[in-house]
Order: C-alpha cells, then structure tokens, then sequence
C-alpha cells in the first residue's frame, strides 16, 4: 500500500489563545496530505476540475487524540483506505515529527461529480487513469 507523508509546521494563526491548535485546522492538513498523495501517484485535483468536474467530501471522520500545539511539527500521512470504482475513502493519521505521539487519524470519503449539475460520475469510466493509479496505491 502507498503512502505520503507531508510535514507541517504549527503557525500561530492556527491556534487558540492556549497555543493549542483549532480542532478545524486538522481538516486543512487531511486535504493537504490528500493533494500531496494524489500528486505523489501522479493525479491532479487541478487536472479533473479542467475537465468539468470536482471531487467532494461526503463524509469526515476524526478521532481526536492529544492536541497539537504551536511550535511542533506534524506529519501528516495519507493513504487511500478504500475505492470501490466510485466511491474513494482517504485514512489518515497526523504525528509529531519524531513519530512518537499520535494526535489524529481520520478519513474522508468523495466521489466526483460533474461540476454544472453536481451529477455522480463512476471513477472508472471517467477518470480511467485516477482509476488504475487507485488500484495501483491499493496493493
């Protein structure tokens, strides 16, 4: 299975008045973990809005472990848990840079529907190479 790790340092304007960081912000950090894996496996969110269509999240899930806070550095690393040809689900999990402490995992599922009328379209017929480059990050 593919991974991608993608390291982001905490900024202020990320953070409460205690340093902690904005539990909204990890869902930054998923999309760039996301954009950054689709771009390790050759794929461009830039290249399917081009065509007419985009992809967006049906569903968000985070577990919540320890905050981060201002100063550290996280990693965010990305896989794709789950494609079914239609439906594609991104796990995710975001440490410390040393690996050491687990702060977040998470997951979001999408499909890609054409961008005049939102109407769902199968990954495999459309996106024939997104299509194989999942699979290909699956095994």
């Amino acid at each position: 299975m593919k991974y991608h790790e993608s390291t982001i340092v905490v900024r202020y304007a990320e953070t409460d008045q205690m340093g902690i960081v904005y539990h909204a912000n990890y869902l930054v950090w998923m999309e760039i973990g996301r954009t950054e894996f689709l771009e390790s496996i050759g794929l461009r969110y830039f290249d399917m809005e081009q065509e007419g269509y985009i992809s967006p999240v049906l569903d968000v899930h985070l577990s919540y472990k320890q905050a981060m806070k201002y100063g550290q550095t996280a990693v965010v690393k990305t896989w794709i848990k789950s494609y079914d040809g239609f439906r594609v689900v991104y796990g995710y999990e975001i440490r410390q840079q040393d690996g050491e402490q687990l702060h977040i995992t998470g997951e979001t599922e999408h499909i890609a529907v054409r961008k005049d009328d939102f109407k769902p379209v199968s990954m495999r017929r459309t996106f024939p190479k997104w299509h194989e480059a999942y699979l290909e990050a699956m095994k």
